[in-house]
């Protein structure tokens, strides 16, 4: 078995067409540890050469509510009135701690994410 790092694009497109290749090989075979050693060196190049930061708070919020369904109405419900939720999501008012909470705990929104500074619409 022969397996090279990946160092540049042209090794990790060459990975990423093997790792292709490899897929649905049948567990406990030499071809399932080739696959495995090469989806670990493309997972450690995508994270040194790729890194992608986490989303500001309000775009997360969003994010989950399109994903989920959820309208600015059940935001609302969530963290106390219609006025504070158009607010948020206008990046009118910042996130309180309360509200950050209530996210991380009836959402499972990473709180992480939640207390990351974000710039809030000048009036």
């Amino acid at each position: 078995m022969t397996i090279r790092p990946v160092r540049n694009e042209t090794d990790y497109d060459e990975a990423l067409a093997e790792i292709d290749s490899l897929m649905g090989v049948a567990p406990g075979t030499p071809e399932s540890d080739r696959l495995e050693v090469l989806v670990t060196l493309v997972e450690r190049y995508e994270s040194e050469h790729w890194v992608i930061d986490a989303p500001d708070p309000i775009s997360a919020i969003s994010h989950v509510m399109e994903a989920r369904g959820l309208r600015q109405r059940d935001l609302a419900e969530l963290i106390g009135s219609q006025s504070h939720a158009s607010e948020v999501l206008r990046r009118r008012r910042p996130l309180s701690l309360a509200m950050i909470r209530m996210l991380a705990k009836e959402w499972g929104l990473p709180a992480d994410v939640l207390v990351r500074d974000y710039e809030l619409a000048t009036p």
